[in-house]
Order: structure tokens, then sequence, then C-alpha cells
């Protein structure tokens, strides 16, 4: 029998796709299930699906999205979470995401790097913090710094963004079983009944 899969569609800097990673490693556990990471662009992707960008939505939206609605998920989800945006949210997300996808361990690395930047407040734009956040997690820094920035991880970086925008993602987490969408962390329950017994088309 195949392996299962769960693709795993996200950027690096994404305060929901931080909220269900622990959530969706027991699924992938519990499961048997492969988690495929596919950290993207997260600006060209939300632009691409007519989204308003952060400066367009009204401080209502702004205060419920990054102020109670992150408050409630991580007391949920029994994780810390910063409320409202960390101060360095805006910087670029390829670094980041070249190391994700070139690591040994891409799940630990990932979370690892979710966490730094949203209960720590890190710049996961910079490369000491990576390569501390890295060594932290049991990765060889240097050589993995050193890959995240060549050809094949920032290639798969772009291929990542671009597969995003033609499957009509529209923002992170989002996951697919089968083909099946899944978008944000509140669905992870839907995604392991998916994984064994998916729903009718």
């Amino acid at each position: 029998m195949d392996t299962p899969q769960i693709e795993y569609f996200y950027s690096a800097h994404s305060a929901y796709a931080y909220l269900g990673a622990p959530t969706l490693a027991r699924i992938a556990k519990a499961t048997g299930a492969q988690v495929i990471h596919r950290p993207f662009d997260f600006m060209p992707v939300v632009q691409a699906s007519g989204a308003q960008g952060f400066k367009e939505r009204s401080a209502a939206h702004i205060d419920y999205f990054f102020g109670r609605e992150l408050r409630r998920w991580g007391e949920w989800r029994d994780l810390d979470i910063l409320t409202y945006r960390p101060t360095h949210h805006d910087n670029p997300l390829g670094l980041a995401s070249g190391m994700i996808l070139e690591a040994i361990d891409p799940d630990r690395l990932s979370f690892a790097i979710l966490e730094a930047h949203w209960r720590d407040d890190a710049d996961i734009a910079d490369t000491s913090t990576l390569k501390t956040i890295a060594r932290e997690c049991g990765e060889d820094a240097d050589s993995l710094l050193e890959v995240a920035t060549t050809g094949p991880a920032q290639t798969q970086f772009a291929v990542n963004t671009a597969e995003a925008v033609a499957r009509g993602i529209f923002g992170s987490p989002t996951y697919f079983v089968g083909g099946d969408m899944f978008y944000g962390q509140d669905r992870l329950e839907m995604v392991q009944r998916a994984i064994t017994r998916p729903f009718a088309p």
C-alpha cells in the first residue's frame, strides 16, 4: 500500500501554520502519512487570489485576525503566540523557505522557524538567527545555509509559489490530501479523516 501524503503549502511566517504544525505532526504520526513541505512566497499567492493585502484590511479585521483569533487559537492549541504582527513580519521568506526545503528534518526546522517568529519575535530573514535555529534543530547550519541560497532550493521555492497560484490557493496553511484542498489549520481534523476515508467529490 502506498504511503499517504499530505501536501503542506504554507508561508514560513504564517501564524496559523505555526498553530497547526504540532497537530499536523500528530496526524502524520497517527496515520503514517508523509508530510510534503511546500513553503511558498506569500504575497504573490495572495495577490493572484484577489484577496486584500494587510494594509487594505479594516482595523476591525486586523484586530480580530491578529488579536483575538490568535489569542484563542494559541490557548486552544496550547502554544505561546504573539498577538498582532511580529516586528519583522514583512521581511523576505526565501532564505527560511530554502532552509526548510533542504533540511534533514523539515518538520522540526519548519516548526522551530515558525515558533521563533511568532513566539520570540525573531527575524527569520536574518542569517545568524536562522543558523542558530538550525543548529538547535540538529542541522549543519553552515552547510544548510549554503544550499538554501543556491539554485535547487530557490527554484523549488519559486515552483511552490507558482503551483500555489495555479492550484487556487489563497492563504496559509493549505493542505492537500489526494488532490482535495483544505484551507486553514482549523480543517486539520478533516485532513485526518480524508487520509483514511476521502470525502465525496
